[in-house]
């Protein structure tokens, strides 16, 4: 009888979202997985069965790292977010929108749905302004001035194009590149860019997938996971400098999209078989659910 009430258990959930837009953002580590982007995939490929509207954003840390180390390159990070030089932003035209991209969207076709490729520069969907240089605290807790070169920093989102590919429906699956107003393709990080997509689409749920289980108080602690925050506890986590290098970005980008009118943000580990549908379809989830206030918790599932 497990299996029947499980099932019985969902259906709640399969009610209220169907119709409704979910943007998941997958690490560039899950893609360049074979095993885990089949399995992530797999679960990208039943929500879009059951009449969800997925937008998958992905990232590619680790593959533009490769690249740059063939090419003689320097890999610079501060703070979670890469410095882009012109060089850097040639190798991540080509691994995020290429190599990358096919990899996902071929991923997501063999779990026998349809995926478009696409990047914030197509159809102007996500446009950007360069970063100007700007002080900066570094994990060791210095603060310092930074150029981070080819990088942009979010100003606007079309919809058109992914509505129109959703409508069509297909699933896109979007590279973080953005395009500036003269034309100019930067490097949008990965979390950001699915903050802006999950904010202009009016997305209920943003679905961060990381190498973590959630966010944790102390990374040193993997059981110090927190099930569920909000906006006050994030802030109070960060001034005591629970959160270091990736995550730093991460937790800024659920910021942003609550702040900017998405109900939940969760983030979840995309290393654990099924973690996503278990993390949309049970009560008690696997990851970390995060809602701008603690008293204003919005029911669950969403109708």
């Amino acid at each position: 009888m497990e299996r029947p009430l499980l099932l019985l258990d969902a259906v709640p959930y399969l009610r209220a979202y169907a119709d409704q837009t979910f943007v998941i953002k997958l690490g560039g580590e899950l893609v360049g997985d074979p095993a885990r982007l089949a399995t992530v995939s797999r679960d990208i490929a039943v929500l879009h069965r059951l009449a969800v509207r997925v937008v998958v954003v992905h990232g590619g840390g680790p593959q533009l790292d490769a690249m740059t180390q063939r090419m003689g390159l320097p890999i610079e990070r501060i703070a979670g977010r890469r410095i882009t030089s012109p060089e850097v932003l040639e190798a991540a035209k080509m691994v995020f929108r290429g190599q990358l991209s096919l990899d996902l969207v071929t991923a997501v076709m063999k779990q026998g749905e349809r995926a478009v490729g696409l990047s914030g520069v197509d159809g102007s969907t996500v446009q950007a302004a360069r970063r100007p240089e700007a002080l900066v605290t570094d994990d060791q807790g210095v603060r310092r001035s930074v150029d981070f070169g080819e990088v942009g920093d979010v100003v606007g989102v079309d919809c058109q194009v992914l509505d129109s590919v959703l409508d069509g429906g297909a699933i896109p699956v979007v590279s973080p590149l953005g395009v500036c107003e003269d034309g100019a393709i930067v490097n949008v990080n990965a979390d950001t860019m699915a903050a802006e997509i999950a904010i202009g689409l009016g997305a209920a749920k943003l679905l961060l997938l990381t190498r973590a289980p959630g966010i944790l108080t102390d990374v040193e602690q993997p059981d110090s996971l927190l099930h569920w925050a909000d906006l006050a506890q994030l802030a109070a986590l960060e001034s005591q400098g629970s959160f270091k290098a990736g995550m730093r970005p991460k937790i800024a980008a659920v910021r942003r999209a609550l702040l900017g009118g998405v109900a939940r943000v969760h983030v979840i580990d995309g290393r654990r078989d099924g973690a996503l549908l278990e993390e949309v379809f049970t009560t008690d989830g696997c990851g970390t659910l995060v809602v701008a206030a603690a008293d204003e918790v919005p029911a669950e599932p969403l109708v």
